[in-house]
């Protein structure tokens, strides 16, 4: 199979619709092609009907038999994307970085870095007891193994 000639006609379906964007291609074993799409303001079903159909109606099947398919991304999957970071604006993150685990509420993004903040409660600077105080960390995009939106139920 043609991977060039996939990820045109990936682009050509998405191209209609400029808040969708493509997070994952995956070419597999016999010809299996995994696309995950999302959007802005998530993606429909529809939406995901409408690209897969796209890309079969281009492709003959006669020439090469293929197994397609096109997804939303799972909500247990780590964030590639830096539009999928900005979707998320507001929401608790756990990032992984190769010395710390961060755990906080994504407050601003820019092309390279993201900013978290938390809440911790510390001990007083005099006397007994304990304080909250608000931390911050601004961490490089480079810098991020692993970030994944905190489930809340």
């Amino acid at each position: 199979m043609e991977e060039n000639i996939v990820l045109d006609l990936i682009k050509e379906a998405i191209s209609s619709d400029e808040t969708l964007f493509v997070v994952d291609v995956k070419f597999l074993k016999n010809n299996v092609v995994k696309i995950v799409v999302d959007g802005d303001n998530g993606i429909k079903l529809s939406e995901c009907v409408r690209i897969s159909r796209h890309i079969e109606n281009n492709l003959d099947r006669e020439e090469n038999d293929f197994s397609l398919e096109v997804g939303s991304p799972n909500i247990a999957d780590p964030l590639k994307n830096v539009r999928q970071y900005k979707k998320n604006l507001g929401r608790i993150l756990k990032v992984k970085t190769e010395s710390d685990k961060i755990e906080g509420t994504l407050i601003a993004l820019n092309s390279d870095s993201i900013e978290l903040e938390w809440k911790v409660r510390e001990p007083k600077p005099i006397g007994k007891g304990k304080v909250t105080v608000t931390k911050n960390a601004i961490i490089a995009f480079e810098d991020i193994k692993q970030a994944k939106v905190k489930i809340l139920f």
